[in-house]
């Protein structure tokens, strides 16, 4: 009998339908340390991978296309995991946004082919970070705009983002962890575009980004927006490979993850032109 019943038992493992969900996910990231797991600190993942557990009743590893680092916001943030659960996709959205903080939203889920990796999938990543000369900037964009002054000559900053179009090493334009792998990166958008009478954007586009890249990036145009760093000087600073010789990093509050490509979707940014 005891031998039947771990016969039983083993056929019922067996027939175990391991299923790949992939998750659109909308979170405003003020609140926390970035995306990835931290001991003791409060994340995008961690919030996700405990709140999914629990549904499941079962690990969960949520694996996310970008890691955003702390302050960065997401509307297009892409993340696959897989599971054994029976829940339907519709049933999983109700349950776990009933269960996750506010300023986090899982706005899709559905069924991935078998394998799919939401980072390693990803055909292009698209960040926009949102800036403002306003002198009066409403709170309703404050969290997710980031206040300039004094007022910048845009012009100059859109001939500069045009230099980093193509295939750069963008050493001077990372953090130091960014510095310890390879530093070739190719950008296939880069434009500074009006989103509104107050809102201005800087757009940017490429497979893969190093750590503080597009935070680096507009620290540095905002600088050539004030006079302080000629336009005609990025390509001599992405040669130089020297990370002083680039403006600040930006803070993160102005940037948002805004959409992840994969094989098959159309790989156009719904942003307003650029000047």
């Amino acid at each position: 009998m005891k031998d039947a019943r771990q016969g039983f038992l083993q056929a019922r493992r067996r027939k175990v339908i391991v299923r790949t969900l992939k998750l659109q996910v909308h979170y405003l990231g003020t609140r926390y340390h970035g995306w990835q797991v931290q001991p003791d600190r409060p994340t995008i993942q961690g919030h996700l991978e405990r709140v999914l557990g629990e549904l499941f009743q079962e690990g969960v590893r949520v694996i996310g296309a970008g890691r955003t680092d702390a302050g960065v916001h997401a509307r297009g943030q892409i993340a696959s995991l897989t599971t054994a659960s029976t829940i339907p996709p519709r049933g999983i959205l109700r349950a776990a946004n009933g269960r996750l903080p506010e300023d986090i939203r899982i706005v899709s889920v559905e069924e991935a082919p078998e394998g799919f990796h939401a980072r390693h999938d990803a055909l292009a990543k698209d960040y926009v970070y949102r800036f403002s000369c306003a002198e009066v900037l409403s709170p309703f964009l404050a969290p997710t705009v980031e206040s300039i002054r004094p007022k910048l000559s845009i012009e100059p900053m859109a001939e500069a983002a045009g230099h980093f179009l193509g295939e750069h090493d963008l050493s001077a334009f990372c953090g130091p962890e960014g510095r310890l792998k390879n530093t070739r990166r190719e950008v296939t958008v880069s434009r500074i575009a009006a989103e509104s009478d107050e809102v201005w954007t800087y757009a940017i586009r490429a497979k893969g980004f190093l750590q503080y890249m597009v935070r680096t990036i507009v620290g540095t145009l905002l600088e050539v927006g004030k006079g302080t760093i000629a336009p005609d000087a990025i390509p001599r600073i992405l040669d130089s490979r020297d990370r002083s010789r680039a403006g600040p990093t930006s803070p993160a509050r102005g940037l948002m993850l805004e959409r992840v490509t994969y094989p098959g979707e159309s790989g156009i940014l719904a942003t307003p032109g650029g000047v």
